[in-house]
């Protein structure tokens, strides 16, 4: 064996044992039942309870309501401190646990070779040992859509709980759509340096009308062959999973929706929608959602407003249009535990405050078809919710104490507070 293979066996060997040591053991199985008392209750819909109390037993939401009718019986009681509860914030179309370190290429799992894939699984490469996943968890996010990036068809993705042993415990909605990058206007040309009109895009377009019309057919009635890739789509045609199209200029989004209605695919959301604000009465109209992106982002056009980004979650609450948050275009990966102050920053440019705790908890679980189960604190619910003593949408107040999933009190320590604990502790000394 040479020498360079040993000590790439060594550095492995390293990080592994790091990471094992670095992230926090999963929590068990809710045994004991809890009430939460004196806390100001952040439902997810749009209303809120002062001085409001949530219990929860088997990992379910049983009581929700005022803290001086809280019932008795709980085994224990967790005394808020006129704190704030908030549903578990749900992060979208993320890398989380798919890429650890972005300038290692051994550690990015999150896209695959080829133009079409919809049969790539971005659930199974799911890492529930990333070092990542606990800092995000600090903010409040408790739960992610995993997707695959890359490709024309990039595969699909699955909601997990951000606690977990494996990829089988994690997953929440195994599989629940699949990621289309609709074909760019303009591409950047490397001989000029600059970005010119895509004159293979009407190509590019109907080479991917045709490959959904294929699968449409292979689905209706397979011929005996097994096609994974037109298998992998069927879910588009049975309404079992949604279409989620990347793309952010008016023209791509109106083709593409219009494509979806013609394929018949009844489930179709958009991710990115920079131009969204030019479509919302087609939007409102084809109940087509929107995962908006690039809240710090700058303006992408000469002439655009400056606040463009910031002010794009208020026209499309204004005109009507579903929305949630996403910035997987924000880097590194780990900056999702940022979601939260992205909507801070919408609120501050003409979002309602109370309305806009949805576009990271209940209107993205509506999105993503989970709504039954999460993303507001309503009985019959799971119990996936925090403790903030302050403003969780506000950097300078956010502080998150007690989190649990699915009733599952869970460890928010992460190797950046051990870091900090530690060098506290030399210049202590």
């Amino acid at each position: 064996m040479s020498i360079r293979s040993v000590i790439a066996i060594l550095l492995l060997l390293y990080f592994g044992l790091d990471v094992h040591a670095q992230v926090p053991v999963p929590a068990p199985e809710q045994e004991r039942s809890v009430l939460i008392k004196d806390v100001t209750i952040h439902i997810g819909n749009g209303r809120e309870i002062q001085d409001g109390a949530v219990g929860f037993r088997d990992g379910k939401i049983d009581f929700v309501g005022s803290s001086a009718l809280a019932p008795d019986g709980y085994d224990e009681e967790v005394d808020g401190e006129d704190g704030h509860l908030y549903p578990g914030f749900i992060a979208v179309n993320t890398s989380l646990g798919l890429k650890e370190i972005d300038r290692v290429r051994a550690t990015r799992d999150e896209r695959e070779t080829g133009a079409y894939n919809p049969h790539v699984r971005a659930l199974i490469a799911y890492n529930t040992d990333s070092r990542v996943t606990p800092t995000v968890r600090s903010n409040g996010v408790l739960m992610a859509q995993i997707s695959p990036k890359g490709s024309r068809i990039s595969g699909s993705s699955s909601v997990v709980v951000l606690d977990a042993w494996n990829w089988e415990d994690a997953a929440y909605a195994a599989d629940e759509g699949i990621h289309v990058r609709w074909p760019a206007l303009r591409k950047w040309n490397q001989k000029t340096r600059k970005r010119e009109a895509n004159k293979e895009y009407p190509k590019e377009v109907a080479d991917l009308r045709s490959f959904l019309e294929r699968a449409k057919a292979y689905c209706r009635k397979p011929d005996g062959s097994v096609d994974l890739r037109e298998a992998a789509c069927c879910g588009l045609f049975d309404d079992s999973q949604t279409l989620y199209v990347h793309a952010d200029k008016a023209n791509q989004m109106i083709t593409a929706i219009n494509m979806a209605q013609d394929l018949g695919i009844d489930r179709t959301v958009i991710v990115g929608g920079y131009e969204s604000h030019l479509i919302t009465d087609l939007l409102k109209e084809r109940k087509v959602a929107v995962m908006l992106s690039s809240v710090h982002g700058l303006p992408e056009n000469p002439d655009d407003d400056i606040h463009h980004n910031f002010k794009l979650a208020s026209i499309l609450s204004e005109a009507g249009v579903l929305f949630c948050l996403e910035n997987a275009d924000q880097m590194p990966d780990m900056n999702v535990r940022n979601l939260p102050f992205q909507l801070g920053t919408c609120i501050a440019y003409g979002l309602d405050k109370r309305e806009a705790i949805s576009a990271i908890t209940l209107n993205t679980a509506r999105i993503l078809g989970i709504d039954d189960r999460c993303g507001s604190i309503e009985v019959g619910k799971d119990a996936t919710l925090f403790i903030s003593q302050g403003d969780a949408l506000d950097i300078r107040s956010n502080a998150v104490t007690r989190a649990f999933i699915q009733g599952r009190d869970i460890d928010l320590d992460d190797h950046q507070k051990k870091l900090y604990r530690k060098y506290q502790e030399k210049y202590d000394q």
